[in-house]
């Protein structure tokens, strides 16, 4: 008998449990939001309480006036003459209010508790700020967050893209009950960029960020490159030019040679045809050792040989237009006397 009798509450207990919930059972909340738990009952009951981390800080009546400790918890039925959904508020929630949040109804229904969480969102900022780098130079932003709870996620962002992690270090610093981070991000600058540092609480997905603009200044062109081809193509094309130049005057050398040797053959003939002018029986004078230089009047005796016959008398100048040469031949001895005739000077020889 006392078996069946127990069997029978149990039951009973099992369904008053399920006439009477409290939902959400876990909250998470941000500092300053409002947090709501709502109690539905469905059974008959006369007065509810609430009870925050072990202190009681509300009473509802099913009919009355709702009675509370602060004005930071209220309470109202889910909708006007519907007493089986009671909403229960705590306003401008702080992390003194996290833990369980209990609901009881006086009788025989017991209480139901659930859990709320409150996060703690703080500061974060870039310390460089903006920044004028030249292109291909390393950069380095530092990002720190401060006053956060729990601790939080921290990563980068590049003109809207984010950064892979292996990028970037970040440290974690409990101080209290907050948590203080730092990042640290290297990266090569490019182009203009936008970066971003963000912070985020995981659950709340709560994101906090700060972002600086990054202006990269163009390199000037390496021309060393450029430079070094050109001067490669500008001194084979100096050699060839130098080959060319070489062979074209080696050319114009072999060329000239048989034209100077016809030149020398031409006057070489020329004078064998001078030669073959001279009259029949012409024999060749002798030089006049007692020929007397221009403006010389008078020869020593010694100069006179005895085989030489020299007649001074005075020598006249003239210029003639064209040189005549008079030669006469004797038996006996030559003479030669210069007279000046017309424009040009001219020697006359005579042969005694």
């Amino acid at each position: 008998m006392e078996f069946y009798s127990w069997m029978w509450l149990m039951l009973c207990a099992t369904e008053v449990m399920g006439q009477f919930q409290v939902e959400p059972l876990d909250s998470t909340v941000l500092k300053g939001s409002d947090a709501r738990f709502n109690a539905i009952v469905e059974v008959p009951w006369e007065v509810m309480t609430w009870n925050v981390r072990g202190f009681l800080v509300l009473t509802v009546p099913r009919s009355g006036n709702i009675s509370s400790s602060s004005e930071q918890f209220s309470a109202s039925f889910c909708s006007a003459g519907d007493t089986s959904c009671v909403a229960f508020t705590i306003h401008n929630t702080s992390r003194r209010e996290a833990g369980l949040v209990t609901c009881t109804i006086q009788g025989a229904y017991g209480s139901k508790s659930a859990s709320l969480h409150v996060q703690e969102s703080g500061t974060i900022k870039i310390k460089e700020g903006d920044m004028k780098v030249d292109q291909d130079e390393e950069v380095e932003f530092n990002c720190v967050t401060s006053a956060w709870f729990p601790r939080p996620v921290v990563s980068w962002n590049l003109n809207g893209d984010s950064v892979d992690s292996s990028l970037y270090n970040s440290s974690h610093v409990a101080h209290e009950d907050w948590f203080n981070s730092s990042s640290v991000l290297k990266f090569r600058a490019v182009k203009n960029s936008t970066v971003a540092c963000l912070a985020t609480l995981q659950k709340l997905k709560k994101t906090l960020s700060s972002s600086v603009h990054l202006a990269v200044v163009p390199k000037p062109p390496d021309w060393t490159v450029l430079i070094a081809v050109v001067c490669s193509f500008g001194g084979c094309a100096l050699l060839v030019l130098l080959i060319l130049g070489v062979i074209f005057c080696y050319r114009r050398r072999k060329e000239k040679e048989p034209n100077y040797q016809d030149e020398m053959t031409k006057r070489v003939r020329t004078q064998s045809q001078l030669s073959g002018m001279r009259p029949p029986g012409q024999k060749q004078g002798r030089v006049n050792a007692g020929y007397v230089a221009d403006g010389q009047t008078s020869v020593a005796p010694s100069d006179l040989t005895d085989s030489d016959y020299f007649h001074a008398s005075r020598f006249n100048f003239s210029e003639i237009a064209d040189v005549v040469y008079h030669h006469t031949e004797h038996d006996s001895k030559t003479s030669y006397i210069d007279v000046d005739e017309g424009f040009r000077k001219h020697r006359h020889a005579t042969t005694v």
